[in-house]
Formats: C-alpha cells, sequence, structure tokens
C-alpha cells in the first residue's frame, strides 16, 4: 500500500487532537502542583565511587604514565 493511507490516517488523529480535548481533571492538576499529593518522593540514592572507577586504569598508569 502507499503513503496515503498513512497519511490519512495521522491527519484524522490529528484533527481529533485539535477539536477533540478531553475533560482535564483541574483538582488533580491542582493537587500536583501545589505538592500536596498522596505519593513522597523517593530519596535519591547515593552514588558509590566504585562505579566511576576504570577498572583498567591501576594496571596501565604505571605504564603509561608521562
Amino acid at each position: 500500500m502507499g503513503r496515503g493511507r498513512a497519511k490519512a490516517k495521522q491527519t484524522k488523529v490529528a484533527r481529533e487532537l485539535k477539536y477533540n480535548t478531553p475533560p482535564a481533571d483541574f483538582d488533580a492538576l491542582q493537587r500536583e502542583l501545589s505538592g500536596s499529593g498522596d505519593e513522597k518522593p523517593s530519596p535519591a540514592k547515593p552514588v558509590e565511587d566504585d562505579e566511576d572507577e576504570d577498572p583498567y586504569e591501576d594496571r596501565y598508569a604505571d605504564k603509561y604514565r608521562d
């Protein structure tokens, strides 16, 4: 099949999104923006220094040191 059918479907979807807006839940939006939601943000995990180290650095550091 050609591109015409796909383009027609995209045009139909775009038109539906443009003219048929779903109802907005302004109460949920207000809760989200004010930060008074039930969910609490999880604390950030500390980054371990071991992850940043190169395992080959120690082996070749002495050999190729300037």
